[in-house]
């Protein structure tokens, strides 16, 4: 299966269950009154980080997810059961934007976000009965589950990043530092998805992440480079690989560093090693790590040169880093609820939808001028009428609220059917 870091996938939460208006029947109780449950809330799709899971490949051969929908009330003050939740694992350092924007970064085993919120059931009978009407005949219609569009990438978690332009040695230089068996070969753009390996030792891991190789323009988005270099901004440290065997490794480092620089000024300014790789294919490593610049470590993964102390800086690099960056932590951002009601046009016709007005309009009798003046104010008050007008409905236009039509007469025309 190949590796996928960013996908579309659609949520659909479930509806909550209607409410029931029950009146409860028993023999020599004529008058049993109300006995009707409240429907179950719909279920939530969430997406939680998994520690069994690397990528999105899963996720984007499943882009519908979808959560049950809550049980109706019944009879007896019989309350429907509440959905099922739909639990999506997704990796770590999953980050999931919907038409709003950012909606949360999940990092951390555990970390969790609600993307698709359930529908809140409907209250029955018994819940909607007051002083003012004691038998209630109605009851509320479940809310509609949240339905979103939602763009999901990876970005990649590690300590320490390998950076480089492509056929540098990365991922060879990867497989010499940690367990990890990337794919190599002799061409450029051989690794096209970040590889994961653990190196140090019992006192001090950390993690390191072969990064696809950079060209020049990167930050333009030239060879997939929006997609390689936003899996660098989860590192927290950098290692700058040169290739000494290249026709002008100094020139090779400055566009990396300009890239880097290009694409966000925080990148540039965390903390780096550069180390000079190949060695073994240079007459004079020493002279070509010199003209590089200073503290330029030459490594060769054929002999073992300098491994051991590239090695070495980066777990200093690593400790160092996560001493100055704080503890990771998941990032959910909070929207407001769900608004009383919504307006949409449809054709030549208006929809209102809401769960307010929706138990309104069933409650009122449309035979009854008073109930009809009356539902009327509600609406005024609730700004139906308001938002009506401000979306361009014109006075004679068709109106629909819990599939019952009216007409719109703003002002003090009156609601009819």
């Amino acid at each position: 299966m190949a590796f996928v870091d960013e996908c579309i996938v659609y949520a659909k939460a479930g509806r909550g269950g209607g409410g029931s208006a029950s009146l409860h029947s028993e023999p020599y109780k004529p008058r049993g009154g109300p006995d009707g449950g409240t429907g179950g809330d719909g279920g939530s799709v969430i997406f939680e980080v998994s520690p069994g899971v690397h990528d999105l490949s899963w996720l984007s051969d499943h882009p519908h997810q979808r959560a049950d929908a809550g049980k109706p009330g019944r009879s007896a003050n019989r309350d429907g059961a509440t959905g099922k939740d739909r639990l999506v694992p997704v990796p770590d350092g999953t980050v999931v934007f919907d038409d709003d924007g950012l909606l949360a970064d999940l990092v951390g085993p555990g970390a969790r976000v609600v993307v698709a919120r359930g529908g809140r059931g409907g209250r029955g009978n018994v819940a909607l009965s007051g002083p003012r009407n004691r038998v209630p005949r109605t009851a509320e219609s479940g809310e509609e589950g949240e339905e979103k569009r939602l763009r999901v990438e990876l970005r990649t978690v590690a300590d320490v990043g390998l950076v480089g332009l492509p056929n540098a040695g990365k991922s060879t230089l990867l497989s010499r530092l940690t367990a990890a068996k990337p794919r190599i070969a002799d061409y450029p753009f051989t690794t096209l998805t970040p590889n994961l390996g653990v190196a140090g030792g019992d006192d001090g891991r950390f993690v390191v992440a072969d990064i696809p190789g950079l060209v020049e323009g990167a930050h333009d988005g030239r060879g997939l480079g929006h997609r390689f270099l936003r899996h660098i901004t989860r590192c927290r440290a950098l290692v700058l690989v040169v290739d000494l065997s290249s026709a002008d490794p100094a020139a090779d480092l400055a566009t990396l560093r300009d890239e880097l620089s290009a694409y966000g000024s925080d990148l540039a300014e965390r903390q780096t090693v550069v180390t000079g790789t190949k060695a073994d294919l240079v007459d004079e490593p020493e002279a070509a790590v010199r003209a590089i610049g200073d503290g330029v470590i030459a490594t060769s993964s054929v002999t073992g040169r300098g491994l051991d102390e590239l090695l070495e800086r980066l777990g200093l690099l690593a400790r160092d880093a996560e001493a100055v960056e704080p503890d990771r932590a998941p990032y959910v951002v909070l929207r407001p609820g769900r608004p009383r009601f919504t307006v949409v046009r449809e054709g030549n016709r208006w929809r209102v939808t809401g769960r307010g007005v929706d138990r309104w309009v069933l409650e009122t009798d449309l035979d009854d001028e008073r109930q009809v003046a009356r539902l009327q104010r509600r609406l005024q008050k609730e700004g139906v009428e308001r938002t009506l007008s401000s979306m361009g409905a014109r006075r004679g236009d068709e109106i629909v609220i819990a599939k019952r039509v009216f007409e719109f007469l703003p002002d003090d025309d009156g609601v009819g059917d």
